[in-house]
């Protein structure tokens, strides 16, 4: 037990074969950087016969202890790897699995750790996501589960399943939070030089990464206006009018290269607009009417909406204020 009397949190990130090695240190450099703020972490890597594990990109991590050595967990984190999901899943590791959620009281996945989880039935009827690119793949294959579309994570209960890559350091930031607080999850945030701390609602990609790959070069002018200037009138006469198209024409495009309303495109560029104002340090106000969303209430209404934060509590966690 640590000088302060803090108990130690033993965490649990099991390695396997092809793992991804992001989402296994970037989630344990998370944990060790909060024991240099105070926090008490021990984390230890298994895997299912306790061999170290070759990782995606051919480097080996070392492993403490086979997945059935461990008990007592607080936490345990299920990344995922290249190709997992592509083949029927091993016996051992499903089995390394099932024993190390059942003796932790806190769950988590990275990527596509989400459908080991899954095949366990640990997400039957609760919310839960995963990479984008397997987003289809997760819904057919495990239809008891309310898949949630493009979120960097989603907490439903003790189970917390992430989108992959760079969210399972939010994944494991918002777990210090939880531990201790917004104030060492920050320090620790600006330690790793990460900009923010995104909240788990928060869309996988920006408006302009998800949407840049329009053909039709009128419709790429508009988008590419409207992310410039987001404040401008956007009504639908007004877009089509830029468009040099007719309003159904301009549904027919969004539809067919976006596969989203006009009005929804907007609403998203707005909203990350204000975002960004809210991180440099705007207030509610101003962001609701920089980014043309226009008052408080309506920008309040959106974050909740879609974030799951609100505007306020979404600044303290970006800026410390």
């Amino acid at each position: 037990m640590p000088e302060d009397g803090r108990a130690t949190r033993r965490v649990a990130i099991l390695a396997h074969h092809n793992v991804t090695m992001i989402d296994v240190a970037g989630p344990a450099d998370v944990f060790s950087h909060a024991n240099t703020f105070g926090a008490a972490y021990e984390t230890v890597l298994v895997s299912p016969d306790g061999a170290d594990a070759v990782t995606s990109n051919g480097l080996t991590l070392r492993v403490g202890a086979a997945a059935a050595e461990v008990a007592g967990l607080d936490t345990v984190i299920v990344p995922g790897a290249y190709g997992m999901v592509e083949h029927p899943f091993a016996s051992s590791l499903v089995n390394s699995v099932d024993h190390l959620t059942a003796v932790s009281s806190r769950v988590a996945s990275v990527c596509t750790g989400s459908f080991l989880l899954a095949e366990i039935g640990l997400l039957n009827h609760r919310k839960a996501t995963t990479h984008f690119t397997r987003l289809e793949l997760f819904r057919t294959r495990f239809s008891a589960v309310d898949v949630q579309d493009d979120a960097l994570y989603v907490r439903d209960g003790t189970i917390t399943t992430s989108a992959g890559i760079g969210s399972g350091i939010d994944l494991a930031l918002t777990f210090v939070e939880d531990d201790y607080g917004p104030e060492l999850a920050r320090l620790v945030a600006r330690q790793m030089l990460i900009f923010v701390q995104r909240p788990g609602g928060a869309s996988q990609f920006s408006a302009a990464s998800r949407f840049s790959a329009v053909e039709n070069r009128p419709l790429r002018a508009l988008v590419d206006a409207i992310v410039a200037d987001p404040a401008a009138d956007y009504s639908v006469a007004a877009m089509a009018a830029h468009a040099h198209v007719s309003p159904r024409q301009l549904a027919r495009l969004f539809a067919d290269e976006l596969s989203v309303t006009p009005a929804r495109y907007v609403e998203t560029v707005r909203l990350e607009a204000a975002q960004t104002l809210l991180q440099r340090g705007y207030t509610v106000q101003s962001a609701a009417e920089l980014s043309g969303l226009g008052s408080a209430p309506t920008l309040r209404r959106l974050f909740l909406a879609r974030l799951g934060v609100s505007p306020s509590v979404y600044a303290e966690r970006m800026t410390g204020a």
